[in-house]
């Protein structure tokens, strides 16, 4: 079964998503500039947002660091770990995510990793397997970096729900890469993208009359505002074959994907917030199943960019644009949708024909459960 969401956020003024220089990210689509929410920034809002993270125990979720000697070593002094045995082991853990186990200066790993509980629990058995059959602290300094990783080849731990849905992939025999069981797209604007910057100052607060005048601090900010075109699609069998030894699957499913769909809706880019508060509602959510695994995204209903007009704005105006997409795909390709929920705050464009149109967002996630319920 394929789960597929697609959804239309408009955006006031803001920078939510940056790029190394600081400005808004973009992209050329349909030969025109557009702005952009990268897929990756997407993705961790999502992970750590409320909606998921409350939707399931906290041991079904992982931790995506280069601590791993850091979390490692916290285990082992509730073990009762002599402490000269520590710098040794942090020094040794540092040589994960590198195929050669080169150990470095610092107590990070050379790369980012995915861990689950399960990771860090086998790590620190082997350790603990070690200290007790090499007997000495030299003895056990003897052991490599490279060799203490082999000997953790992952054959099959369990994992969590946001790396079975996310994916994970490392170069360390010690822990197995996974096929992630979502796809996310980079969102981009239904509107051509226009640039705009701001100029601002700060003042000292203590100046007096009479003293040095002006600003304190001068800079400016890029910003854009723009309507944007999300999608994203969950391969539930993937997902499924993803959590193999984890404990009540098909329970942990049909609570975190009506989660997910409701984190998708509420959850909005964490980027200049502060500056902006650019925190948007979707103006259009359509979720739709599938039996046969064939995604399709919706995003070239927009390769000519919405233009606002006298008679509809943006928003309505790329909400009927994306209706017509959905009705010319399904006239000319006749894909077997299975069910489709059409959820919108505009209410007097039409719904494409073949979907079921809904009033609340709350009555979606519902009928979404129950369909969850006699597949899962």
């Amino acid at each position: 079964m394929l789960i597929e969401v697609h959804m239309l956020k408009n955006y006031a003024p803001s920078n939510l998503n940056r790029d190394e220089t600081g400005s808004p990210k973009d992209c050329i689509f349909g030969g025109i500039p557009r702005g952009r929410i990268s897929s990756q920034c997407q993705k961790r809002n999502l992970r750590l947002s409320s909606f998921l993270q409350d939707s399931i125990d906290s041991e079904h979720w992982g931790l995506r660091t280069r601590k791993l000697a850091e979390l490692v070593t916290e285990e082992l002094k509730k073990k009762k770990v002599a402490e000269e045995y520590l710098p040794i082991i942090k020094k040794k853990l540092t040589g994960f995510g590198n195929k050669d186990g080169k150990e470095s200066k610092d107590e990070l790993t050379a790369q980012i990793m995915f861990f689950s509980p399960a990771d860090i629990k086998a790590v620190t058995e082997k350790i603990l397997e070690l200290i007790a059959e090499k007997k000495t602290l030299n003895e056990f300094e003897k052991i490599k970096a490279k060799d203490l990783q082999s000997s953790l080849k992952d054959a099959g731990r369990p994992i969590t729900v946001d790396i079975a849905l996310f994916g994970r992939m490392v170069t360390s025999e010690a822990f197995r890469d996974v096929e992630a069981s979502m796809q996310m797209a980079h969102a981009i604007s239904t509107n051509r993208l226009e640039r705009e910057f701001d100029y601002y100052t700060a003042m000292d607060d203590l100046l007096q009359k009479g003293e040095e005048t002006g600003a304190s601090m001068i800079d400016d900010v890029e910003f854009n505002s723009n309507c944007y075109y999300h999608y994203f699609n969950l391969d539930v069998d993937q997902l499924v074959d993803n959590l193999k030894g984890v404990p009540d699957i098909p329970d942990l499913i049909r609570k975190i994907i009506p989660a997910m769909v409701k984190a998708f809706a509420f959850v909005n880019p964490s980027g200049k917030q502060n500056s902006f508060a650019a925190h948007a509602l979707p103006s259009l959510i359509c979720v739709e199943v599938k039996e046969k695994k064939i995604p399709v995204s919706y995003v070239n209903a927009f390769v000519s960019p919405v233009q606002a007009n006298r008679n509809r704005d943006l928003v309505a105006a790329s909400v009927d644009r994306l209706a017509q997409e959905i009705d010319k795909i399904d006239r000319k390709f006749q894909l077997d949708i299975k069910n489709r929920w059409w959820f919108t705050t505009q209410e007097e464009i039409k719904a494409p024909d073949k979907c079921k149109a809904i009033e609340t967002l709350n009555e979606l996630i519902s009928d979404l459960e129950q369909v969850l319920k006699g597949a899962v």
